[in-house]
């Protein structure tokens, strides 16, 4: 009459249940993502993401000290220039916004974790595109692609130790590995943004980088309804030479990030992006979820799907609760 098997048995206690515990998450496996404002003298606060700034160049020198002491893996570095033009100019800028900030970091924190930059064009240029468009309007792929190297060697100069292309540009990530081990920088790495989807979760971040979009970038990121396309793509930046895959955005996605994680013989990276924080925000806010609890769900949803890495605005808080166990 009774069960002959008992699975509650290993859910009874807090020791049993940790014990076996199948998936982890570890401060070490978040990377924190990071904005730094041009001509700032205090942080700004982002109303449509709680909690997440616009650094000053000072106050990222204190944040990123912050997320050391905490135990994160890395900082995802993102640039927010003053003046915006055609061709992004202040990407490539050695005084750029990015390009000093990366300096301004390394000289604080060194090696002591892994300092990422976003190798995109979408933050300087006046249109909010990801590339320099061509006489009819369209974003142009080799064109960009020239821009790309010119950004690589420059980053990686400023003290970055790993390089994020994202802008979804056919053959970024061989124009990025190339243009880098020419200038000697063959032990920069390249975490590909393999699938990046046509999102709209992107919302709020669009206010973080105070984005200068017209249109939309539907004709070089991703259809959310495809996976093969996915796929393809992520055998393209392994044959290219990316270090690490990632997949952009991650809960919406997490059938992507198994799928990927299956093929993948590097690390993979998932990205819980803006509006995917600001909605467990919201909604804790409004006392219909337990913020810490969801936080922590969500997080380990994505390293069960198969994430090694995972871009999180909550990366330090999280780290503090995992050392308070």
């Amino acid at each position: 009459m009774f069960p002959s098997h008992r699975p509650r048995r290993l859910r009874r206690t807090a020791a049993l249940r940790r014990m076996v515990s199948e998936t982890t998450l570890r401060p070490e496996q978040m990377i924190l993502p990071m904005f730094v404002k041009e001509g700032l003298t205090e942080p700004v606060a982002l109303s449509s993401m709680p909690g997440v700034l616009q650094h000053s160049r000072d106050s990222l020198r204190k944040a990123a000290v912050e997320a050391v002491q905490a135990g994160v893996g890395g900082l995802m570095l993102f640039g927010v220039p003053e003046k915006h033009d055609a061709v992004g100019s202040g990407a490539t800028d050695p005084d750029g916004i990015l390009n000093v900030a990366l300096r301004d970091v390394y000289d604080e924190v060194g090696d002591s974790t892994v300092i990422m930059s976003d190798l995109c064009l979408d933050e300087f240029t006046d249109h909010g595109h990801c590339g320099v468009l061509d006489a009819q309007g369209n974003v142009d792929n080799d064109a960009t692609l020239e821009i790309y190297a010119e950004m690589a060697v420059a980053q990686a100069r400023a003290g970055a130790h790993v390089l994020g292309p994202s802008g979804m540009m056919d053959g970024q990530v061989g124009v990025v590995r190339s243009a880098l081990d020419d200038a000697g920088f063959q032990e920069t790495g390249i975490l590909a943004y393999s699938a990046k989807y046509a999102s709209a979760f992107y919302g709020p971040f669009r206010d973080a980088v105070d984005s200068q979009l017209k249109g939309d970038r539907k004709a070089y990121q991703q259809d959310p309804g495809n996976i093969r396309e996915s796929l393809r793509e992520v055998q393209l930046d392994l044959a290219e030479g990316a270090d690490m895959v990632m997949v952009k955005p991650a809960l919406a996605y997490l059938d992507v990030i198994r799928a990927t994680a299956e093929i993948s013989d590097v690390p993979v990276a998932a990205y819980l992006v803006s509006g995917e924080y600001s909605m467990i925000e919201a909604a804790a806010a409004n006392g219909w979820l337990d913020r810490r609890r969801t936080i922590t769900e969500a997080l380990t949803s994505i390293r069960r799907a198969g994430a090694d890495i995972v871009l999180t605005y909550w990366a330090v808080e999280v780290a503090g609760w995992l050392r308070e166990g």
